[in-house]
């Protein structure tokens, strides 16, 4: 009976208590087939103990097995994690008893709950001690009966010196604990740390027991630093607003009033489309394309938008602007915050530099830079290039100045302004040159009808200083058609071409470009080079003429003319390459050379055959403004022993009377060094004999002009006859130049001419060919 009600008791125990004999079990009684989940002993039975021992457990509770010696020794608690049928794991507090060699009795209580309540214990401790926010107990009455670290760290006060005082002496501030929960549980306080300092606490109070429970937030930090910011965005020049869920304004700093020239209360609750905003084209940004209003729908930010803001003022301001997401990390929220940079002045200013990169400083139009790019757009179309240089404008600034130069360009720059088309382009491309672009007069003869408009436009007498001044413009006028392909510096360099020619055909008019006209140009160009590389390759070479007697017959001198044999084109007129020289500064070189190569000739020519002949050069009108020509002329004698007497200059008559001081003065140099000077092509630039004579000449040349028509016509007869009378009676030699026949020879022989030169007379001839080896 004792035994029956024995093993009852063992069954119905709630602690699981199983057997196992050498490791195999052999009873487990039913709340131990509850704890390892088995529906029926058999499933228990006959497996082995381990197999429900997790495996990190087993050598711990085998060790405790082991030290089991004697029967009816059992062990001390020992706390297990063990394996149910299903896998799942439970701890269990377990003591093992030895009932015989190789029998043990296990009792196990499931301490599950147990563990998880003292984990959960241990979980609060540490949160309560490593938590940043002090944590404070209090009895009803305020008195402290816990402590956490984070309260020692935020007041200053350990927890051995809070615990058992008021709250209220400890935080330096009033605590009145109903109310706060009153009010909702959570209230904003000033403490103070135990040295003084004020805190920004949140304090949020809950009632425990016969007591309180404090969770005091330090927010010291974060209220400075959100005052910082609000300091820092209030004193920002850029504009903040912030823009609900709704569209409506919420917060504004004063740089956004300023630049949006309203109030802070005009503005706040003010839906963001009512500002009025524009692209940089002028169009206007309707409400649901508004930066911002785009950002809240698509969560895309906008960087440096260019817009121009409409204040209520009626003035605009440009504004670079940027609008982004509040709180880019919940897009949900969907506030806005636009900020914008007032760039009104600097867009002005960059405007101003813009427009001063592509404008004449002096006259304010178009400069080079502009001009070409309306002449490289693609599509630009049928248009007319006019070019236009102000005729003898180099006169005004060395007689006037510079400063009335520009002023004079200034004039000018307007005059083109007001004669041209309102969408014409009118610029001025440096010194005296101007350009005028237009498309809306592209037809022949009205191109004709605007360039001569331009001319007289400019001509109209211009007061500057108490002077009136006229002036006059030579035109190059390029026409382009749709199709044209030639690029902007292209047109300009053909018109420029072509205004170089209204300047070769005598200046004040047009010319229009042609294809042709640019080959002889390119071709004017290759013969400078050609004739540079010429000066020092020796292609140039003395050619001399004969001049006559007429008395005697004989040959009394020669004149030296430059002659130039190119290496491709053979024979260059002089016609075509003298005034190449004239034109880029050759002359003095080639006249420098023409001198020391003919003296030194004529020299070894009179010395070799005993000639008493004079040698006649030409000096151009460069040359006499060059310095160095007295000097040259002295060198060239000392250095060839011609006497200076055996030298005649001869300087043309349109030459001395551009200016006759300056003119004197280069001659009374030459005079005093013995050489001979004459007068050429006499006729041709409006002198007087009485002019002539202060000038101190010895020979005048009659223009072949009037030379041509003597035996034919009497007028010229009688020119020719009155410039014999009036030189002879200033005791000037007189020779006529041109002479093509005998009866042009006998007649000026009847008239008393000293002497001639001419075809009829002889060409010029290299000197071996007209002196002989």
């Amino acid at each position: 009976m004792e035994a029956d009600s024995l093993a009852e008791l063992v069954e119905l125990s709630p602690d699981a208590i199983c057997v196992h004999e050498h490791g195999v079990f052999t009873y487990a009684n039913r709340a131990a087939l509850e704890t390892l989940a088995a529906r029926s002993a058999d499933e228990v039975v006959g497996r082995r103990f381990t197999d429900f021992v997790a495996e990190d457990a087993r050598a711990a509770v085998l060790g405790k097995l082991a030290e089991l010696t004697k029967p009816g020794q059992a062990s001390e608690p020992v706390e297990a994690l063990m394996s149910r049928l299903d896998g799942s794991k439970f701890a269990v507090e377990t003591v093992l008893v030895r009932l015989g060699e190789g029998t043990y009795q296990v009792v196990m209580r499931d301490i599950t709950a147990k563990k998880a309540a003292a984990d959960a214990l241990r979980y609060q401790a540490a949160l309560v001690s490593h938590v940043s926010d002090a944590l404070i107990a209090t009895t009803g009455e305020g008195v402290v009966t816990s402590w956490n670290p984070a309260a020692e760290a935020v007041y200053g006060w350990t927890a051995a010196e809070a615990v058992g005082r008021r709250a209220s002496e400890l935080v330096g501030a009033p605590l009145d604990l109903p109310d706060i929960r009153r009010g909702g549980g959570v209230a904003e306080a000033v403490h103070r740390r135990r040295d003084g300092a004020p805190l920004a606490v949140r304090v949020s109070a809950a009632e425990m027991n016969d007591g309180y429970v404090l969770v005091c937030a330090d927010e010291t930090a974060r209220r400075r630093a959100e005052r910082n910011y609000r300091t820092v965005v209030a004193s920002l020049d850029e504009g903040v607003l912030v823009m609900g869920a709704a569209g409506l304004i919420e917060a504004v700093n004063p740089a956004a009033c300023r630049i949006l020239g309203a109030t802070e209360a005009d503005l706040i609750g003010v839906p963001c489309h009512t500002l009025r905003l524009f692209t940089e084209s002028g169009q206007w940004i309707p409400p649901d394309e508004m930066p911002s209003v785009q950002t809240r729908r698509t969560g895309v930010p906008h960087n440096g938008l260019v817009v121009r803001l409409r204040r209520p003022d009626g003035r605009d301001v440009w504004v670079s602007l940027t609008s982004r997401l509040l709180d880019p990390d919940n897009p949900a929220a969907m506030a806005v915050v636009t900020s914008f940079t007032d760039i009104t002045e600097t867009r002005a200013i960059s405007a101003q530099l813009a427009h001063d990169a592509t404008h004449d400083p002096l006259t304010r139009l178009a400069n080079r830079t502009l001009v070409l790019g309306r002449l490289d757009v693609r599509d630009r179309g049928a248009v007319t290039v006019l070019f236009l240089d102000l005729d003898k404008f180099k006169v005004i600034n060395d007689s006037l100045g510079h400063s009335v130069g520009d002023q004079v360009l200034r004039i000018v720059g307007e005059r083109l302004r007001r004669s041209s088309g309102r969408d014409d382009l009118v610029g001025r491309l440096g010194g005296d040159e101007f350009v005028v672009v237009t498309a809306e007069v592209t037809d022949p003869g009205e191109v004709r009808a605007l360039a001569e408009h331009l001319r007289a436009a400019l001509a109209e007498p211009l007061g500057v200083l108490g002077r009136q001044l006229h002036l006059d413009a030579s035109i190059g006028v390029v026409l382009v058609g749709r199709d044209d392909r030639r690029s902007a510096e292209d047109l300009l360099r053909d018109a420029d071409v072509a205004m170089y020619q209204a300047k070769a055909l005598g200046r004040g008019r047009h010319h229009v470009f042609d294809v042709g006209l640019r080959e002889r140009m390119q071709r004017r160009l290759r013969m400078e080079q050609d004739l540079r590389d010429a000066v020092h390759d020796d292609q140039l070479w003395p050619a001399y003429q004969p001049v006559v007697d007429l008395r005697t017959g004989e040959m009394v001198a020669v004149e030296a003319l430059l002659r130039w044999t190119h290496p491709r084109h053979g024979p260059i007129s002089p016609a075509e390459f003298i005034p190449l020289a004239e034109e880029s500064d050759l002359i003095n070189v080639l006249g420098k050379q023409m001198l020391r190569t003919t003296t030194r000739e004529l020299a070894a020519r009179r010395a070799r055959h005993g000639l008493d002949l004079t040698l006649k050069v030409n000096l151009s009108t460069r040359q006499l403004d060059d310095p160095h020509l007295v000097p040259a002329v002295q060198d060239a004698l000392a250095a060839t022993g011609l006497p200076a007497g055996a030298l005649c200059l001869e300087v043309t008559e349109s030459a001395l009377m551009r200016d006759q001081e300056a003119a004197a003065e280069v001659l009374a140099s030459l005079r005093s060094l013995g050489v001979l000077l004459a007068i050429d092509d006499f006729g041709t630039g409006y002198s007087s004999l009485a002019q002539l004579r202060r000038l101190t000449l010895d020979t005048l040349k009659i223009d072949r002009s009037f030379i041509t028509g003597i035996a034919e016509s009497r007028d010229a007869e009688a020119i020719v006859t009155s410039i014999i009378a009036m030189a002879h009676a200033v005791d000037l030699t007189v020779i006529a130049e041109g002479v093509e026949s005998a009866e042009q020879l006998e007649l000026l022989r009847a008239l008393g001419c000293d002497q001639a030169q001419g075809y009829h007379l002889g060409r010029p001839v290299p000197a071996a060919e007209l002196f002989g080896q």
